[in-house]
């Protein structure tokens, strides 16, 4: 018999003014810097006002290096531009994952007027921060899914495997992610890596974990390293994020668009950003 996870913390997701777009960020937090190899989550749900162009609304044209951004898609679209040409239209229930390695500049634009996603910062281990960048979009007809017994909660698998469902995208370590659509009264059984840390982080709704917590929405849990199984019961219709991850263990440095190992690593970074060696891209 599998042993289910304490909860070892419950983290809220705090307001954060992010460029204009007000955004919740329980990751990194007071309670909570770092999660490897998971650096940074983004909650946003915004609604573009009237007499803006969606195609100016978003993240403008902007540089990464050291680490894998990643948009899940609740609502909207998102459109995806990059220096190394991709262009690509995501929307809701699909993904796009980015390996930034040695650098790329893109743009997240929204195509339509309402757009919610969450935004993930997933670590690159040191020998793959200075590899070429790739890009992979996943739309909802792509991914595969997993329903539980009850038929009242959907699991889609982005990336890794759950009972045999596996995920289309490719990562640098041992990463599952996926997105969960609970039903009330649906109750799922997720097994979760015993080397892996691990969190559920809830969009709305309320959650019974383990049959003891209860948790609502925009809160993230952080479930201890004590167990092989996490239990949901969804008290409420809800929606989460669960992503669990192989630490890497290296010392990382998180500064503006950059996770690198080092603060040389980090102004190794703006020069080359600075030279145009991370590309450019002009939006049309």
């Amino acid at each position: 018999m599998k042993t289910a996870r304490s909860i070892d913390k419950i983290v809220y997701g705090q307001w954060v003014d992010m460029g204009g777009m007000n955004i919740r960020q329980p990751l990194p937090s007071r309670q909570l810097a770092y999660l490897d190899p998971f650096v940074l989550l983004h909650h946003g749900h915004n609604l573009i006002g009237e007499g803006v162009e969606v195609k100016h609304a978003g993240v403008g044209p902007h540089p990464h290096r050291g680490f894998s951004p990643v948009t899940f898609v609740f609502t909207g679209g998102i459109h995806h531009r990059d220096s190394r040409q991709n262009n690509s239209k995501v929307y809701a229930g699909g993904t796009q994952w980015m390996n930034a390695g040695m650098g790329i500049i893109h743009s997240e634009r929204p195509l339509e007027t309402e757009q919610e996603i969450i935004q993930m910062w997933v670590n690159s281990p040191a020998a793959y921060k200075m590899d070429q960048p790739a890009y992979f979009p996943l739309s909802r007809e792509e991914t595969p899914s997993f329903t539980s017994d009850d038929g009242l909660v959907t699991v889609n698998v982005v990336a890794g495997d759950l009972n045999g469902v596996k995920g289309p995208i490719p990562t640098l370590t041992p990463i599952n992610a996926w997105t969960l659509y609970l039903k009330a009264g649906g109750r799922i059984n997720l097994p979760l890596p015993v080397t892996h840390n691990a969190f559920i982080y809830l969009l709305d709704g309320r959650v019974r974990v383990s049959d003891q917590t209860e948790v609502n929405g925009k809160n993230m849990i952080v479930p201890a390293n004590d167990g092989e199984e996490l239990t949901l019961e969804a008290l409420m219709d809800t929606r989460a994020l669960l992503m669990t991850g192989e630490p890497i263990g290296e010392k990382i440095v998180a500064q503006g668009p950059f996770v690198m190992n080092s603060e040389i690593e980090i102004m190794e970074a703006y020069r080359d950003f600075r030279k145009g060696k991370m590309g450019i891209l002009i939006e049309e």
